[in-house]
C-alpha cells in the first residue's frame, strides 16, 4: 500500500503540489488524472523519491519512504516511464533481466533464479516471443509491455507508470492497460485519457493546479460537475455496462 499524506512539492519558489493526500491499495490500480500541469507526474516522482517533498509524508507499506535506502526503495518500487529510449543495443531479454540487478551485488552474475524470474515476467506479459528482438525494433506497445515485464522481474510490490499509453494506438492502449489492471500489485498510473481511467482504474484522483479536486471510485469522480471546471470543456457522460463513457464538446 502507498499512503500519501498532505504532500507538498516545490520547484524553486513555485509550489507544484500542495496538500495532496491519497491511498493506493494492494492489488488495485489508482489513476492520477488532470490537465497538463496539474501535478500528476510530480506526485508520482515524489513517491518514487526522484523529487524531494517540501512537506507531508509518503508511506510504503507503512514505512516512511524517506527512511528507505535507495536499494530498498528500488526493491519495493518499479517505474515505467513514457516510452523510454534504450540508448543501448539491448534485446528485450537484456532489458527485462536488468530488473534483477537490485537483487544482486555489483560483482555477481545473474543467477538461475534471476533468469527464471525474468522468463516468468515475460510469460506473464506476453513478451517471451520477443526475447531476442532489439528494443529499438519493437513497436511502442511491445516496448511498453517489455518494460512492465522488467518491473515484474524486479519483484517490486508497487508499480508506478507515467503516461504508459502515450503515443500508442487504441488497440495497444487497451492491451497494455489490461495487463496492468490484472497485475497483483499496488499500482499508480498517470493517465490523460479519462475513458481509459474509467475502464481500468479501481480509484481515480483528479488533480488541478497541484490540488486534489475529487477522489474515489471512477463512477463518482468522473462527472460533469467535477470535470467541467477543471478541464474547461463541456462533458456528457453515459454509462456502458457500469463503466462511465465521456464525450467532450469545446465551449
Amino acid at each position: 500500500m502507498i499512503t500519501v499524506g498532505d504532500l507538498s512539492v516545490n520547484y524553486g519558489q513555485v509550489a507544484a503540489v500542495g496538500g495532496v493526500s491519497l491511498t493506493a491499495l494492494d492489488g488495485g490500480t489508482l489513476g492520477l488524472i488532470g490537465p497538463n500541469g496539474s501535478g500528476k507526474s510530480t506526485v508520482l516522482r515524489a513517491i518514487l523519491g526522484a523529487l524531494d517533498a517540501a512537506g507531508g509524508v509518503i508511506l510504503i507499506d507503512g514505512d516512511n519512504a524517506r527512511a528507505l535506502s535507495a536499494r530498498e526503495r528500488s526493491r519495493r518500487l518499479a517505474i515505467v516511464a513514457q516510452e523510454e529510449p534504450s540508448g543501448l543495443p539491448l534485446t528485450a531479454w537484456d532489458s527485462v533481466i536488468l530488473g534483477r540487478s537490485v537483487h544482486i551485488s555489483g560483482w555477481q552474475s545473474y543467477r538461475n533464479e534471476d533468469e527464471r524470474a525474468a522468463e516468468q515476467a515475460m510469460e506473464d506479459t506476453g513478451t517471451l516471443h520477443l526475447r531476442d528482438r532489439s528494443m529499438d525494433e519493437l513497436s511502442g506497445g511491445e516496448r511498453q509491455r517489455v518494460l512492465i515485464a522488467r518491473a515484474l522481474a524486479q519483484a517490486a510490490s508497487h508499480l508506478l507508470l507515467d503516461e504508459p499509453t502515450n503515443h500508442l494506438d487504441v488497440r495497444y492502449q487497451h492491451e497494455l492497460l489490461t495487463v496492468v489492471a490484472g497485475l497483483p500489485l499496488c499500482t499508480v498510473v498517470v493517465l490523460h485519457d479519462l475513458n481509459l481511467a474509467a475502464r481500468y482504474c479501481d480509484q481515480v484522483v483528479l488533480l488541478d493546479r497541484g490540488q486534489v479536486m475529487a477522489a474515489g471510485d471512477p463512477s463518482a469522480v468522473l462527472t460533469s460537475e467535477n470535470l467541467e471546471p477543471v478541464y474547461g470543456i463541456d462533458v456528457t457522460r453515459t454509462d456502458l455496462d457500469g463503466v462511465p463513457q465521456l464525450l467532450f464538446t469545446p465551449r
